[in-house]
């Protein structure tokens, strides 16, 4: 399961929703989109820019799922070449270049490189992964292979490239950058992929593109889809408990790995899926940042399996594992993985100690892969589908389109295909392209640090320090100059708490990011979580400050601040504890 902050029970509720009034006035669309994660809200965006009336509904808050609890990368996928999955690094390589330029708020160039310890290991075992798929014994992959996987992966890239080509290294130029490395590394070798910083307020920048692009197009979180009555989708509020039905001619099953669960609730029952549970930990430690030298460390552990380490902001991520799981267990990092995260760590840095109160935060996700048998978890397909079927029981055919698969890189072209197959079901013709349109705050961003120094310079106001706006240009993009015209336009305050909000900057969150909880704001609307900095101080001056926004009670505040405690520790190994002074 995925990460839940419904908090049933609690003794309150927050104020109506105009969203959930809007679904309830007009209980009807051309097409209803089940689930909020990237591949949902993406086609949600598509499809509201051909002129389509389409509802979008997401059960927890957006990009809650697996869209949120991902590697944080934008790749093409060097690795599936050994699975011979070339048409997906194609398609991974051109998002990823269109991405670096669409989202450039957001979508970073990553230096990637990979330690090599061998110059022939894996020759022959190569043969055998690519035709059969199975691990076996764990072979090494030496310099031949790897420089032959890599000179591909340019291939693949030749057109429209936004990267360098790759480069190898020999040991002594390769501890000369790296220092930190094993000493006995052989070569490195070096190429760029991405990486999305803040894969969870890309998703919201998507959206409200989405909603900006047509009047008709509805989006509402905690919203869960529970059954069918006739021809229409039985609709819970998970913040009120009210239960209402909405029809549509189309309903797109974008719930991830979740999807056979929610085409068992509409009576469509299904087994496409099949998701491995992946983990990652966050590290706040200084002198493995500064090993990485800005660069990601990508490479096959002892057990074969292929893991990073990586910088982001002023932490370190640490993946990822590949297990099989059933969906309708918890997915959490267990205590086992964060063990084998350190031990990876010491396999490539020997001599930098990292112990277990490194940890700050954690997160574990559910691929939404196909179903794959005996298949190891490395070698499913990472490419995606789409399952058609046609319910005609009722007084009115009703479309059901599954999303089997997909990944992050992937969800603007992803979307694009659901978009031209419910256009079909419709019997309408694509009107736009989404290929090379800025998302959201992308528009207009600044390409150049001297470029983003000179925006922020030019933002600083009495009441907004050069800090608060670097924040801010962080946080949104461009559209924190909208942030920032909110802010000039009442009375604000900032936080004892933290320096990086302030009162009006979370009535901004609630009146235009449908936050429904405490935790949403610490977790998806903000880094705050991800980078260790909650406080219990900071989670009952915010949600004192949620509370006339909402409407909640001075009970629903308490159980809010212990909703949020419940989420950070059962989800993501955080122990909330007081101030330090």
């Amino acid at each position: 399961m995925a990460e839940s902050a419904t908090g049933k029970g609690a003794t309150s509720t927050p104020a109506e929703r105009a969203g959930v009034t809007r679904l309830r006035e007009t209980p009807r669309a051309s097409v209803l989109i089940i689930g909020g994660g990237i591949n949902g809200v993406g086609t949600f965006r598509d499809l509201a820019l051909q002129g389509v009336d389409v509802a979008l509904v997401e059960r927890g808050d957006y990009c809650q799922g697996a869209s949120g609890a991902s590697s944080h990368m934008i790749h093409g996928g060097i690795r599936y070449l050994e699975n011979g999955e070339f048409r997906l690094v194609r398609e991974s390589v051109v998002e990823r270049n269109a991405l670096l330029k669409t989202a450039p708020h957001y979508v970073k160039p990553l230096q990637t490189t990979i330690p090599i310890f061998s110059t022939f290991s894996g020759i022959l075992a190569a043969p055998v992964r690519f035709l059969t798929h199975r691990q076996g014994q764990p072979r090494e992959r030496g310099a031949f292979l790897i420089k032959a996987g890599l000179t591909m992966y340019d291939w693949f890239s030749r057109d429209g490239g936004a990267v360098p080509r790759h480069t190898f290294a020999g040991r002594k130029k390769s501890l000369a950058q790296l220092p930190d490395l094993r000493p006995d590394v052989r070569y490195t070798a070096t190429y760029f992929d991405a990486s999305v910083h803040n894969p969870e307020r890309m998703t919201l920048d998507v959206l409200r593109d989405g909603l900006a692009a047509n009047a008709e197009a509805r989006a509402i979180n905690y919203v869960s889809a529970i059954g069918r009555d006739g021809d229409s989708v039985l609709l819970r509020d998970e913040l009120t408990g009210e239960e209402f039905t909405f029809a549509a001619d189309v309903v797109v099953n974008a719930t991830g790995a979740w999807v056979d669960g929610t085409n068992d609730a509409l009576g469509e029952r299904s087994t496409f899926m099949g998701g491995t549970k992946g983990s990652h930990v966050v590290l706040d430690h200084p002198e493995l940042l500064a090993a990485c030298a800005g660069r990601e460390i990508f490479f096959e552990h002892t057990d074969g399996r292929i893991v990073l380490v990586y910088p982001i902001g002023d932490r370190v991520l640490v993946g990822t594992t590949d297990i099989d799981t059933d969906v309708d267990e918890p997915a959490v990092c267990t205590p086992e993985e964060v063990d084998y995260f350190i031990e990876l760590i010491g396999h490539v840095f020997p001599a930098i100690t990292v112990k277990h109160d490194h940890v700050v935060y954690s997160f574990s996700g559910v691929r939404p892969l196909p179903r794959h048998d005996d298949t190891q978890p490395g070698f499913v397909s990472r490419d995606y589908r789409i399952e058609k079927r046609q319910d005609s029981t009722g007084t009115k055919p009703v479309t059901t389109l599954s999303l089997v698969g997909g990944k992050w890189t992937t969800f603007r072209a992803l979307s694009e295909h659901m978009t031209n197959d419910v256009l079909e079901v419709l019997g309408k013709r694509r009107t736009t392209t989404t290929a090379g349109l800025a998302i959201g705050g992308g528009k207009g961003f600044p390409r150049t640090p001297s470029a983003e120094k000179a925006w922020v310079s030019a933002h600083v106001e009495p009441g907004l320090s050069a800090e608060r706006a670097e924040v801010l240009l962080t946080r949104y993009g461009t559209r924190a100059v909208d942030v920032i015209e909110y802010l000039r336009a009442g009375q604000d305050r900032s936080f004892s708490s933290t320096q990086e909000l302030s009162e009006r900057e979370l009535e901004y969150m609630v009146e235009h990011e449908q936050v429904g909880h405490l935790a949403d704001v610490l977790i998806r609307r903000t880094s705050i979580a991800f980078r260790g900095l909650v406080t219990t101080e900071l989670l009952q001056e915010l949600a004192e400050t949620l509370a006339p926004l909402l409407g909640w009670s001075s009970e629903k505040v308490s159980a809010e601040v212990e909703l949020a405690e419940q989420v950070l520790l059962k989800w993501h190994n955080v122990q909330v504890e007081d101030l330090v002074a």
